[in-house]
């Protein structure tokens, strides 16, 4: 079976340290290759020569020559993909400020263990970078272009929904419109994973998303009516796609097709890829003129810093569930998100914890006693529409502590 973090990078100017982690990770068997440097600067030339091997790298911060920080920045500058965890103990000031210089380094900085090192943190943090790091967990293959054409002839791209739930209301606040192809064959159901980055690839992407935004628009008077109260639908958008500057007039068309206004909506764009070129920043204006909300999805994965936050005309902000797994005892992640939360409260911008799975994830957020949505499979996975509807009733008339 393949490991879910292949190769690791372990960096640390103290040979009991690297033994000890050496250990460690040969403990948790999640891994199939650790390397080991007794310098920063080692470690940067192994990874120059190979800049996508390594999946994770766990460095000290303070070293001779070259300390943790100055790692972090060169590895942002050779566009490294894998996660970095600092293996130090970290002031929460320090902690923050370090997240928000990794972020505009282009680097991911996931979290930080102090020393002495515990099986336990060096587990989870290994989880979230297998998060992170996608491509390393032991999955299905894609499917080919033939096959994701006949998907496209075949009309097959179906609207499944997942709510994002106020965390002290209870209330279904908004419902996530997520692609799958079903078979008309045989039922069976294709995930995202298999298809959305072939799509991306193949220039077929534009073609799932409003075949995904008429069918949802079309469902969503009915969902809404069954539920007998009112509600947003939220899509995704990947970057590229913003790059079409036509792309709000197809989706107003659509909307106006189904009697809906941009008020009704959510666009979500993933923040693994950083908003950068003038027509996408263009795109997204005009999104926003429109009336359309607009949400940075998977916040803590991607480059857009807090600053951005502020100068960006985001609606909503959604927190990536790598900073909201075990965070009753992560402090990184505790840090991340309660800077998050202070910038989006004075900014008075929604905010959605995605991923939550545990009770104890959502008991410490709502510690934060902040309007707080909740996305994830602690609530409901995904579903087409009429399980989604039958299970929405049932949420919505069931007391809840």
């Amino acid at each position: 079976m393949k490991k879910i973090v292949p190769n690791i990078l372990v960096v640390d100017d103290s040979m009991a340290i690297l033994i000890v982690m050496e250990a460690i990770l040969k403990e948790l068997g999640l891994s199939e290759t650790i390397t080991t440097c007794l310098s920063a600067k080692d470690a940067l030339a192994k990874v120059q020569a190979e800049p996508s091997y390594y999946d994770a790298i766990f460095t000290d911060l303070n070293m001779p020559e070259m300390d943790g920080m100055e790692l972090i920045r060169h590895l942002g500058e050779l566009n490294y993909q894998g996660g970095i965890i600092i293996v130090s103990e970290m002031d929460h000031k320090v902690i923050s400020l370090a997240a928000n210089l990794a972020k505009q380094h282009n680097a991911h900085l996931i979290g930080n263990i102090p020393k002495p090192v515990q099986l336990s943190q060096v587990g989870n943090l290994l989880h979230k970078i297998a998060h992170l790091n996608s491509h390393t967990l032991t999955k299905e293959p894609a499917i080919t272009k033939i096959e994701l054409i006949k998907a496209l002839e075949n009309d097959e791209i179906t609207p499944y929904y997942q709510p994002k739930v106020n965390a002290e209301t209870n209330i279904i606040e908004s419902i996530e419109v997520l692609a799958r192809i079903v078979s008309k064959e045989d039922g069976s159901v294709i995930m995202p994973n298999r298809f959305i980055s072939l799509a991306e690839e193949q220039d077929l992407i534009n073609q799932i998303t409003f075949s995904l935004f008429e069918k949802a628009t079309s469902d969503f008077e009915n969902i809404k009516n069954q539920l007998g109260h009112s509600l947003k639908l939220a899509f995704n958008l990947s970057p590229t796609q913003l790059d079409d500057l036509n792309c709000p007039n197809k989706l107003l068309l659509i909307l106006q097709l189904n009697q809906l206004t941009p008020s009704n909506v959510i666009i979500e764009i993933t923040e693994q890829h950083a908003l950068s070129s003038l027509a996408q920043l263009e795109t997204l204006n005009r999104l926003r003129m429109h009336g359309f909300g607009i949400s940075l999805d998977d916040f803590g994965v991607g480059f857009t810093n807090m600053n951005q936050l502020r100068s960006l005309p985001f609606t909503e902000i959604k927190i990536d569930r790598s900073l909201i797994s075990n965070i009753e005892t992560d402090l990184f992640s505790q840090v991340v998100v309660s800077s998050l939360i202070n910038i989006t409260s004075g900014e008075h911008l929604d905010l959605v914890a995605e991923g939550v799975e545990r009770p104890e994830e959502l008991a410490y957020l709502k510690h934060y006693r902040r309007n707080l949505a909740i996305q994830g499979f602690l609530f409901s996975r995904p579903k087409p529409k009429e399980e989604f509807v039958s299970w929405a009733k049932e949420w919505t008339e069931t007391p809840h502590s």
